[in-house]
């Protein structure tokens, strides 16, 4: 099948991305919703903000244009109450009648008038003189807002005075203006009734208007243009951590790098999250303008729809870029994702603040400023709206029109930006910020330490795509040069012979058509890292994970790597994927070299890879994710479905293609990891514990399915199952601390690494042996069939049963025995009736032992190597600090008259459940023998590292033990 490549190849993954990116907006269509209507919820709240300013600012016209100001005609006067920090009891006002009989029918005149409330007699109080009123209030302050002063001159005169206090006061933010609440209303009404009066027509008409000049606006206020940049900010951070959180859950899980193993370019993966997130930043910014709309604000009612459409769109697609910068770069990503959009938004909340007092958007800062200050998005955002909401502070305003949006508006007296220029900034940073991410995508170290050149877009290779090699460090490792790993030469003669080979070709750059991958000296490196604390400096040594791997890996087979926790199969796998950069060596897969950048973009496109640990979208099915990893490795679109179906019935999930995975058990998504492993025909698989959880029978079915897939391709297989091993495996090879201890056939690897043979005794029925009696204290009868079978394998091969029981013998033959093994079965096969025996199986060791041995092996040489002390307690109570691993330990200071070369012990080492050497015993002390060449180390006086103290033990070379 030949599959899609170039454009082509990259317009379908980009069709497949973006309906996935879909898929999975629609699965979690709550978030999805919340996203795109949360700017109806901080609307709402700049609703209350703005009903809250209006009903503040109601007592007063200086906010709003008043053309033909409402005239207040007859105000009747108010009760006491009503004047701010008042007294209880209260009078509504004082009066004297200079001793005048008239004036008290004048005042129960102004009290029965009042136009819309009589004033009660008790709510009066009356005096003589006017000096008699000071005295009172003086003695009762705030208890009465004003008072009457009358002098009757004449039957046709009388002369009034009025005294209130004039300063105004403020309760709650609100003013109080005594004039107008007080003191006009008294006057009014002591000028009616004393007209009334004066005149004998107590039904005169006498009624008085007051209106305040026509006047604009003296004070604008915009709640959009003050409170508007922090909420808007809001709806654009609210959105963003919902769409950041996708990208979030791809490079966290590893799917991105999944993705990316099966040949994904990466201007398809960011050209599909950047379409996709554009799309709904759109949607956002439609209905954000509507939802304004809805609320009929003058800032979008006035206001050009188009301006404000594309003020808000830009902003937020500015924002998504800016936060995409962090995304790219950072490892530890799933706590930051929210805790930098916090930070961003407290940020720039104090720019927009700082922006909406007029800095640097004026003439008297330098220009300099203002550039500098609007590459932040929200620092320009924020001074958009503050043009728009001015531009319609009042209701006479008109707003912006689409045609007015490069010009300075005329309540603009210092105009240095106009909503033209604007767009300009926020188009431009948003280029600036896109190609920043993508720069430091580049150059910025992943979670796996790979990263390219600082420089790496002047290369011709990177435009060519011919070459061009990946790196691996910080951008800054001075601490980064580490000793080599230690490349000596390797003890096994199957390993050496298959080094040897691989250098040969190497060297004679002999291509062997039969061969799918040559590993050339794989080194792999981890640089060790400095730090600086507290008065203190802190370093770690570089790790040698890969130790220089020769192999040759051969096409229509399946090659094992076998190894415990830690010995390099991982990493080893990883470089071969191109997930981490090789410290040293090269590798062919196929003729291409992985150390280059268009070497692995074309191995990639014939590998399938199933990880170690499922990476799935929870959200999407089977059959989808097969759909699209398939459209990702290239094949034609109207194969896809059909392949796909045909890849879950391989694996037995057709009934569940179209159930999530989510709700997989462990044993189903192993399998559909491996279909997606092989969709595609590649030419190298990987397989890293591909049955991991499955039940027997699923297994079995796998391992027909990896069988059937040898079959024109390379396999690598790493497990944990011997089993699994012996039974797929053509060629198996165990690592351990970073070096090739064995390789071979499962075969070659029992009968070269095995304790010997295997033989199994099975008796027919019981023969002569009876249950015990638990009551009794006699013995049970021995059968003697198995004790004569006993004698024959001790008496002709020197060997004792390994397991033992009334049915069936377990003997473990050395390979020294091996001569005699044709002789030795033909006798006991003859004699099977006279021992009573069913059944003799004879079969190499397994293969579980030979990998434990190999182990074990390894870990004795590191610590050889290492020269890690621990204590060893000797039988005579004292104790002495050995080198870890160490078979033959001398135990100095116990040279004596009759052991004049001193004494040592022979030292039992096992494996704890973490692999490492323990000891399991010692043997008892016995003399050095004189052919044993005494050399003790100069470090023979030198106390434990433990810090426990004690002598040191000096090795003896075990080839001088007798």
């Amino acid at each position: 099948m030949e599959l899609l490549s170039g454009g082509a190849l990259a317009w379908q993954q980009y069709r497949s991305l973006l309906r996935k990116n879909a898929t999975l907006t629609w699965r979690h269509r709550r978030s999805a919703a919340l996203q795109l209507f949360s700017s109806l919820v901080f609307i709402f709240l700049i609703f209350c903000i703005d009903r809250a300013v209006r009903s503040r600012f109601s007592y007063t016209t200086a906010y709003r244009n008043v053309p033909d100001p409402e005239p207040l005609v007859a105000p009747p006067i108010p009760p006491c109450e009503d004047k701010f920090f008042i007294k209880s009891p209260c009078y509504d006002f004082l009066w004297s009648d200079g001793g005048s009989a008239r004036v008290g029918a004048l005042v129960d005149a102004i009290r029965r008038n009042n136009p819309g409330r009589p004033i009660p007699p008790e709510k009066v109080k009356g005096f003589r003189t006017s000096d008699e009123v000071d005295a009172w209030l003086f003695a009762n302050p705030m208890r009465c807002p004003g008072a009457l002063h009358f002098q009757d001159l004449s039957p046709t005169q009388i002369k009034y005075g009025i005294q209130t206090n004039s300063t105004p006061v403020a309760r709650r933010g609100t003013y109080e203006d005594p004039t107008f609440k007080f003191q006009i209303p008294l006057q009014v009404a002591a000028e009616r009734e004393m007209a009334r009066l004066l005149i004998g027509d107590p039904n005169f008409s006498w009624t008085v208007g007051f209106k305040e000049f026509a006047h604009p606006a003296t004070e604008t206020f915009s709640t959009i243009a003050q409170a508007g940049p922090t909420f808007f900010l809001a709806i654009a951070m609210f959105g963003f951590v919902f769409q950041i959180s996708a990208l979030v859950t791809e490079k966290e899980l590893k799917l991105r790098q999944a993705m990316s193993i099966m040949g994904l370019y990466e201007s398809a993966y960011w050209l599909s999250w950047f379409t996709w997130e554009a799309f709904l930043t759109l949607l956002s910014a439609l209905f954000t303008v509507l939802f304004g709309m809805m609320f009929q604000f003058d800032f979008f009612l006035k206001n050009s729809s188009g301006i404000l459409f594309l003020l808000f769109f830009l902003f937020q697609l500015n924002m998504f870029c800016l936060h995409d910068i962090h995304i790219r770069h950072e490892s530890s990503i799933r706590p930051s994702a929210t805790t930098v959009g916090f930070a961003i938004f407290i940020i720039g909340f104090l720019t927009q603040l700082v922006t909406t007092f007029g800095f640097p958007y004026s003439s008297s800062y330098q220009k300099s400023y203002r550039i500098v200050w609007s590459l932040f998005p929200p620092d320009v955002f924020a001074k958009g709206l503050d043009i728009l909401g001015r531009a319609t502070a009042t209701p006479e305003d008109k707003g912006i029109s689409w045609n007015q949006r490069g010009k300075c508006q005329s309540f603009e007296t210092d105009c240095v930006i106009t909503i033209d220029d604007i767009y300009k900034w926020l188009i431009s940073t948003f280029f600036l910020w896109f190609v920043l991410a993508i720069y430091f995508d580049n150059i910025i170290p992943n979670v796996n330490g790979v990263r390219k050149s600082v420089f790496y877009f002047l290369m011709p290779s990177y435009w060519t795509g011919k070459g061009g090699k990946m790196q691996e460090g910080g951008l800054f490792s001075f601490f980064g040069s580490s000793r080599p790993a230690d490349d000596a030469t390797p003890t096994d003669e199957d390993v050496l012979a298959e080094e040897s080979l691989v250098k040969e070709q190497a060297a004679n750059n002999e291509i062997d058509p039969g061969v799918a991958v040559q590993i050339r000296g794989l080194r792999k490196t981890y640089p060790g890292s400095f730090s600086m604390g507290c008065c203190k400096c802190r370093t770690t040594k570089p790790f040698h994970s890969v130790k220089g791997l020769w192999v040759n890996l051969e096409k229509d087979q399946l090659f094992c790597l076998l190894g415990p926790n830690g010995a390099g199969k991982t990493t080893t796998i990883s470089c071969l994927t191109g997930i981490t950069p090789i410290t040293g060596g090269d590798v062919l897969i196929y003729g291409h070299s992985v150390r280059t950048t268009a070497g692995m973009s074309n191995i990639r496109r014939m590998i399938g890879v199933c990880p170690q640990f499922d990476i799935l979208w929870d959200a999407l099915t089977a059959k989808e994710h097969m759909e699209l990893f398939a459209s990702i490795k290239g094949l034609p679109p109207a194969t896809i479905k059909s392949v796909a179906e045909q890849s879950l019935a391989q694996v037995k999930l057709s009934q569940a293609a179209n159930v999530r995975a989510g709700s997989y058990s462990g044993g189903m998504k192993r399998r559909l990891s491996v279909a997606i492993a092989l969709i595609g025909d590649p030419k190298l698989v990987f397989l890293d514990e591909p049955t991991t959880g499955m039940d027997p029978i699923t297994r079995r079915h796998v391992w027909d399915i990896i069988e059937d897939a040898k079959k024109g391709r390379a396999i690598v297989l790493t497990t944990h199952s011997m089993e699994e091993a012996d039974i797929l495996s053509d060629r198996i090879a165990i690592m351990a601390k970073g070096k090739l201890r064995c390789i071979g056939t499962s075969i070659r690897l029992k009968s070269k690494f095995g304790t010997g043979y295997i033989a199994n005794v099975n008796f027919s029925g019981n023969g002569h042996i009876q249950s015990p009696n638990v009551n009794s204290n006699t013995e049970a009868p021995v059968n003697p069939n198995i004790e004569a079978v006993k004698w024959f394998f001790k008496e002709r091969l020197d060997v004792d049963p390994k397991e033992e029981s009334r049915t069936f013998l377990t003997f473990v033959i050395p390979h020294q025995k091996e001569p005699l093994l044709t002789r030795f079965f033909g006798e006991l096969q003859d004699r099977e009736g006279e021992f009573g025996i069913s059944d003799i199986q004879l079969g190499l060791t397994t293969l579980e032992e030979v990998f434990l041995n190999i182990a074990k092996q390894a870990e004795l040489e590191s610590s050889t190597a290492e020269g890690t002390l621990v204590t060893l307690n000797l039988s005579s109570g004292s104790s002495i600090q050995i080198p870890k691993g160490a078979r033959f330990v001398g135990i100095p200071g116990t040279e004596t008259e009759a052991h004049p070369r001193g004494v040592m012990v022979e030292v039992y080492w096992d494996q704890d459940d973490n692999g490492s050497l323990c000891i399991s015993g010692h043997s008892d002390e016995i003399p050095v023998p004189a052919s044993v060449e005494l050399r003790r180390p100069s470090s023979l006086s030198r106390r434990a590292s433990t810090g426990r103290g004690g002598l040191v033990g000096y090795i003896i070379d075990p080839n001088q033990v007798p």
